[in-house]
């Protein structure tokens, strides 16, 4: 399987992918990162913050926007070389999560794309915007 070359890609192509995020999601992320903070896996503390109750990991959701870039669009073989990102709304336990991604710059003699980024929950709050720096295949 091999993603598409830059010739291949065009300004405006779009890809998503949505997943509702679990439980298991957020420890699984917390016991591979080491990112153990009680906002994500303590009720009693996170109740306490200004979100009142668990949040997913922010980069848990980013994770999201590499799993478009390097299974749809420009797809397997691409580099993710980089991301700018605001986190922008809280993702609880239980939220539908789409990530999309949009191409908005060729760079075909670097051969790089630019893309916005962006994640939405299931009442179409954006959660995360960004744009990723790729590489696609040759």
């Amino acid at each position: 399987m091999k993603g598409l070359t830059i010739k291949e890609l065009n300004i405006g192509d779009t890809a998503s992918f949505q997943k509702t995020i679990t439980e298991t999601d957020v420890y699984l992320y917390a016991g591979i990162t080491g990112d153990l903070n009680p906002a994500h896996i303590n009720q009693v503390e996170a109740e306490t913050t200004m979100f009142k109750g668990r949040i997913a990991h922010g980069m848990l959701t980013a994770g999201l926007v590499s799993a478009v870039l390097g299974m749809q669009l420009p797809g397997p073989g691409s580099i993710y070389l980089g991301q700018e990102l605001k986190f922008l709304a809280p993702v609880r336990m239980g939220d539908t999560i789409k990530a999309e991604v949009e191409v908005i710059e060729k760079i075909e003699e670097k051969n790089r794309i630019k893309l916005n980024t962006i994640c939405t929950n299931q009442n179409g709050v954006e959660v995360l915007k960004g744009i990723a720096t790729i590489m696609p295949p040759k």
